[in-house]
């Protein structure tokens, strides 16, 4: 029998305030958002701000799970360009001090932009294959290469317009995304996030020789059973550092068996000086601007999912304003970024997991994070002792964390009537979301200009889940019943 329809909204409420007995009371996430030292502005743990050294301390954490992630693409871009050691620190200072301006943006917000929610930020990886197939065209001289930035930058700066003016229209899509599509899609983002704690864990990627080797499993599982031990016996800030603990001791353990380098941080420089154009002054050509304005579009797409999950995680469900200063603040970001000598940004999934481990809410602790990168970017030698970090370490901390987004989908689609239409389109969408995390040559006869579509599993899930439900069900899912 079915029982009153609950709108999304209504559904978060019920499942982020509802507690299995059995669940300790220090590990209530709104219990945890005030021991943190906050005092939140009516009740709403969101909104707290928590005592400086525990701020920092939270804020670091989300640091070390997206600082691997947020260099990738400046290192790929500066090897493809043959980059000078000098121009190689620039590119990835310059990304650092972008992420952190475009992450107090987007949490602690400007009029119209902003989603006000603890979301990192950091280089969208979709941007990367435009941006080498550009640099593929060019003669092979680090000269002709690094004199195709400014073309780059031209194109990031039109697709941080385009973004600009396509936001309000992303942000009315929250219609087409009930329980059904929300929680598969946040299962999809834990599930294809597994992939890369896994690869860390091992040591890298695939192709390294070291990939794999039993230190590098023994160092994650090290890390992985020291971040539990905190849990179940510490109390305060060892229990909710307990990922930011996990890492330093599995860094220290790395380093005394010689898998931790930090000889980086002697040779590099105090400061970074990062002014606009560094690179030469914006060139704008059509092709490779169009090509960035579809990369906007998915990677907004991604951002739609992350933002909602991001709600779901901290008790305040987004609403189609919400999205649209969201979708606003990635656009300004990837704006900033064209000027500042860097490239598109978006919404890091990886730091969704921590919001689910820790239980603390507060934007404003992404904000500190966000002042941390810029600390980092103009300093650039604080930037190579979070580098030393070895990837092993982070794969430990992640499994358990990226599980924990995977686990809250699980958990949205368990309060959703779980009918044999719904079943089918979650099977489906799960299925379609998986394909580029378990096979890379999938899709490898299909244009290229497809390839940001197809080899983003979020975005595969998520327009499948979208069409599979308004096909089944009709525009009429906005409230779903729940499980009786």
């Amino acid at each position: 029998m079915k029982e009153r329809a609950l709108s999304f909204g209504d559904m978060v409420s019920e499942t982020m305030t509802s507690h299995s007995p059995d669940t300790p009371a220090g590990h209530d996430p709104v219990a945890v958002g005030q021991m943190a030292g906050g005092n939140a502005v009516s009740g709403d743990a969101v909104d707290s701000i928590p005592a400086p050294g525990r701020l920092f301390m939270f804020a670091l954490q989300h640091v070390l799970v997206m600082y691997a992630g947020a260099v990738t693409v400046p290192l790929v871009m500066g090897q493809a360009l043959h980059l000078s050691p000098s121009g190689l620190t620039l590119l990835v200072c310059a990304d650092l001090v972008a992420a952190g301006i475009v992450t107090l943006i987007q949490t602690l917000g400007i009029p119209g932009v902003g989603i006000r929610l603890p979301i990192m930020m950091g280089v969208t990886f979709v941007s990367v294959s435009p941006m080498l197939a550009l640099l593929a065209a060019a003669p092979e001289t680090t000269a002709a290469r690094v004199a195709m930035l400014p073309t780059i930058y031209g194109a990031v700066i039109v697709g941080g317009i385009f973004g600009l003016i396509v936001a309000p229209f992303v942000g009315r899509m929250q219609r087409f995304f009930p329980p059904t599509v929300t929680g598969t899609v946040i299962l999809v983002i834990g599930l294809s996030l597994m992939r890369i704690a896994i690869d860390w864990a091992a040591g890298g990627q695939p192709s390294d020789v070291t990939y794999g080797q039993p230190s590098n499993l023994g160092i994650a599982l090290l890390t992985l059973v020291t971040i539990f031990m905190l849990i179940k016996f510490s109390r305060g800030p060892l229990r909710y550092g307990a990922i930011l603990f996990g890492v330093v001791i599995g860094t220290l353990v790395a380093a005394l068996f010689g898998h931790a380098d930090f000889s980086e941080v002697a040779r590099a420089p105090w400061f970074a000086l990062i002014l606009p154009f560094q690179f030469g002054l914006p060139r704008f050509e059509a092709p490779i601007s169009l090509a960035m304005c579809f990369v906007m579009l998915v990677s907004m797409v991604e951002s739609f999912g992350m933002f909602l999950t991001a709600g779901v995680l901290v008790g305040r469900p987004a609403d189609a304003r919400d999205l649209t200063r969201g979708l606003r603040a990635d656009a300004l970001g990837t704006l900033i970024g064209g000027i500042f000598n860097t490239f598109p940004y978006t919404s890091y999934a990886q730091n969704l997991g921590l919001l689910s481990m820790t239980g603390v809410r507060s934007r404003y602790v992404c904000a500190a994070g966000g002042a941390i990168l810029i600390a980092l970017g103009l300093c650039p030698k604080l930037a190579a002792i979070v580098a030393a970090v070895p990837l092993s370490v982070l794969g430990g901390a992640g499994l358990v964390m990226f599980g924990m987004i995977a686990a809250t989908g699980v958990r949205i689609l368990s309060e959703v009537e779980l009918t044999y239409e719904r079943l089918a389109v979650i099977a489906a969408s799960v299925a379609m979301g998986l394909i580029p995390v378990l096979s890379q040559k999938f899709f490898q006869y299909m244009p290229p200009v497809l390839g940001p579509i197809l080899h983003s599993g979020i975005v595969l899930a998520s327009a499948t889940a979208m069409i599979l439900n308004l096909f089944l069900h009709g525009s009429s899912t906005v409230a779903e019943s729940p499980a009786e």
